[in-house]
């Protein structure tokens, strides 16, 4: 009866020690998707064709637009209130930046 007693509190204390850490076998935080703000209308400056200035060069907005999500976006910094970024994938010298101005739809800027 002594070795039952012994074999019930080693059980319990393996379940308890265990039930913390959790039975998951791979112990990697879980990552929450990153998600940028939407605006609710694009900043009146951009529909006005005005240039996002970026490592003193002028980008300047164009009609078109790229569907990306937040994942293949990096956030290199803001004006006028207004978020602006580049590809995940993207190396120097930049290409394009973008400004989020929709679910997944990020205005394109290129340099003049």
């Amino acid at each position: 009866m002594r070795n039952f007693f012994s074999y019930l509190r080693a059980v319990i204390v393996f379940v308890v020690v265990f039930g913390f850490i959790g039975c998951d076998g791979n112990m990697t935080k879980k990552r929450r998707p990153k998600s940028y703000s939407i605006p609710e209308m694009e900043a009146v400056w951009i529909q006005d064709g005005n240039p996002i200035v970026f490592e003193e060069e002028f980008w300047y907005p164009r009609d078109d637009v790229d569907i990306l999500s937040d994942e293949e976006v990096y956030l290199l910094g803001e004006q006028e209130g207004v978020a602006f970024f580049i590809g995940t994938i993207d190396v120097r010298p930049y290409n394009r930046i973008y400004t989020k101005f929709g679910k997944n739809k990020f205005r394109i800027f290129e340099k003049k």
